[in-house]
């Protein structure tokens, strides 16, 4: 099954989060550090102005984690 693909920033809080959490209870995703490649920014950039984003393998796209953003 493929996995869910996070944009993120290196230096985002909320991100964090969501490394931490999802590390920890083993739910595997593919990061794209939005801060680090000017491609996955102008990709991020198709969904969102904000991160995390996180694109689902289904089509779905959720901006944010529990409720905040970074």
């Amino acid at each position: 099954m493929a996995s869910p693909i996070v944009y993120t920033l290196s230096s985002c809080p909320t991100c964090e989060d969501l490394r931490t959490e999802w590390t920890g209870k083993g739910i595997q995703f593919e990061e794209r550090r939005v801060d680090t490649s000017q491609a996955w920014l102008d990709e991020a950039l198709r969904y969102a102005d904000t991160v995390p984003i996180v694109l689902h393998p289904d089509g779905r796209v959720v901006v944010g984690f529990e409720g905040e953003m970074g």
